[in-house]
C-alpha cells in the first residue's frame, strides 16, 4: 500500500493545528475557569475555616466566660450565704442579749420596788409604834415614875467620867448663866436638892441651876450649860431601839446582817447645842 505523505502532512499539519485551537482556545479557558475555581473553592473554604476557628474560638471563650461567670456566681452565693448566716447569729444574740438585759433590768426593778416597799412599810410602821410608844409613855407618866427617873438620873450623873465629864465642866466654869435643868414635869423640892447634890459631888463645884419644864422631853431630864447638853430619858431607849430597827431595815437582805441585833443600853447623852 502506498503512502500518500502529502495528505499524510495535511492531516498531521491539520490536527496539530486542531490541538492547538483546542488548548489555546478551549482546554486552556476551562483549565483556568476550573483552577479559578478550585482557588475560589480553596479561598472560600480557607475562609470557612478561618470563620469556624473564629466560631470555635469564641465558643471556647464564652465556655470560660461563662465558667468563671459561674464560679464568681458560686462564690458571691457563698459568701452571700455566710453573711446572712453571720448577720443573722448577730441579730439573734443582739435579741438575746437585749431580752436577758430586760429581764435582769425588770427584776431588779421588781426587787427594787418590793424593798423598797417593804422598807416603806417598815419605816411607816417604824414611826408609828414608835409614835404611839412615847405618846402612852408620856400619858402614863405618875409621881412615882418621876422619882425613879430622878434617882436614875443622879446616879448616872455621880457615874459620868471620861471626856464627856470633863467637857460638861469645862462649859459649866465658863458660863454665866446658872445651868439649865430641864423635866417634862415640875419638880420638887428634894428632887430639886437631889440633883443640886449630885452635881455638886459629880463636878466637886457649888454649881448655880435654874430649874425649867420641857414638854417635848418623854419622862426624862435635861442639863444644858455654854452650848452643851446632858440628858437622859426613857427616850432614849426607843431612840437607840428605833435607831436598831432602822438598821436593821437597811441591812435587809445582807448576808452578814444579824437576825437579832443586841440592844444597847442607853447612857447620859452629852451633845454639843
Amino acid at each position: 500500500m502506498l503512502i500518500d505523505w502529502f495528505t499524510f502532512c495535511a492531516q498531521l499539519i491539520n490536527f496539530l493545528i486542531l490541538v492547538w485551537l483546542l488548548k489555546r482556545f478551549l482546554y486552556k479557558p476551562i483549565l483556568n475557569a476550573i483552577d479559578a475555581r478550585e482557588k475560589r473553592i480553596a479561598a472560600e473554604l480557607a475562609d470557612a475555616d478561618a470563620k469556624k476557628a473564629e466560631a470555635q474560638k469564641e465558643h471556647d471563650e464564652f465556655l470560660r466566660k461563662n465558667e468563671e461567670f459561674e464560679q464568681q456566681r458560686a462564690a458571691l452565693m457563698g459568701r452571700t450565704a455566710d453573711e446572712v448566716k453571720a448577720e443573722r447569729q448577730r441579730l439573734l444574740e443582739e435579741a438575746h442579749n437585749a431580752a436577758s438585759s430586760l429581764s435582769v433590768k425588770l427584776r431588779e426593778a421588781l426587787e427594787n420596788d418590793a424593798r423598797n416597799l417593804n422598807q416603806a412599810v417598815g419605816r411607816r410602821a417604824r414611826q408609828e409604834v414608835f409614835a404611839i410608844a412615847r405618846k402612852a409613855l408620856a400619858d402614863l407618866a405618875s409621881t412615882n415614875l418621876e422619882e425613879c427617873l430622878v434617882g436614875v438620873f443622879t446616879r448616872r450623873l455621880r457615874a459620868m467620867d471620861g471626856e464627856a465629864k470633863q467637857v460638861f465642866a469645862e462649859a459649866i466654869k465658863t458660863a454665866s448663866d446658872p445651868v439649865l435643868v430641864r423635866s417634862v414635869f415640875e419638880l420638887s423640892a428634894e428632887q430639886c436638892a437631889a440633883i443640886q447634890n449630885a452635881l455638886n459631888e459629880t463636878f466637886s463645884a457649888d454649881i448655880r441651876l435654874k430649874f425649867e419644864t420641857l414638854p417635848d422631853l418623854i419622862s426624862g431630864i435635861e442639863l444644858s450649860s455654854n452650848g452643851q447638853k446632858v440628858a437622859w430619858s426613857i427616850a432614849n431607849y426607843l431612840d437607840l431601839l428605833e435607831n436598831g430597827v432602822g438598821e436593821l431595815l437597811k441591812k435587809q437582805g445582807s448576808p452578814d446582817a444579824k437576825a437579832n441585833p443586841e440592844p444597847h443600853k442607853p447612857e447620859l447623852e452629852t451633845t454639843n447645842r
